[in-house]
């Protein structure tokens, strides 16, 4: 597994966690909630999560990146996903697609510059949505993002 692709992961797994803390206590602030006398925000999410991987196998600078990225930008990405999957409101989107959508959404927008082009955005997102997602995350995550690539001006499939 490429660092990359594991510092996706764990990318994926502390938003994930951090959503559900929010969906369970919508009243507390994102960053902090206090439960059992534990902090949990999002740093300290992301540092259980990497004491539990050998990390010198991640690219921790990068994972530190999309997890800043994506929580600074969650309300513009979920705008995002609204205009590109109307038919699925967000409360209605599992929390690991929603938040497999806001991660690859984050690297196809803004992370060109980190050397990640889009096609490699939306496939490591489908792959990390058929990991973690039900049957049919991969299908729905490679179609909303699909439809933001298209919209951005992205090549299409090649007509015979």
């Amino acid at each position: 597994m490429s660092s990359r692709h594991l510092a996706r992961s764990l990318a994926m797994q502390s938003l994930y966690e951090w959503d559900f803390y929010h969906t369970l206590y919508p009243q507390e602030d994102l960053h902090i909630i206090e439960k059992e006398q534990r902090k949990i925000d999002l740093e300290s999410i992301v540092k259980k999560n990497i004491e539990a991987v050998d990390a010198k196998k991640i690219d921790r600078p990068f994972l530190d990146y999309l997890v800043a990225g994506v929580s600074q930008k969650i309300a513009y990405l979920n705008e995002v996903i609204t205009k590109a999957a109307p038919k699925w409101p967000i409360p209605q989107i599992t929390l690991v697609d929603r938040n497999v959508l806001r991660l690859g959404i984050f690297e196809l927008l803004f992370s060109q510059d980190k050397g990640v082009p889009p096609k490699v955005a939306i496939n490591e997102a489908i792959e990390i949505a058929k990991k973690f997602g039900g049957p049919s995350s991969g299908r729905f995550v490679n179609g909303v993002l699909g439809t933001i690539y298209k919209e951005m001006g992205g090549p299409q499939k090649d007509e015979k």
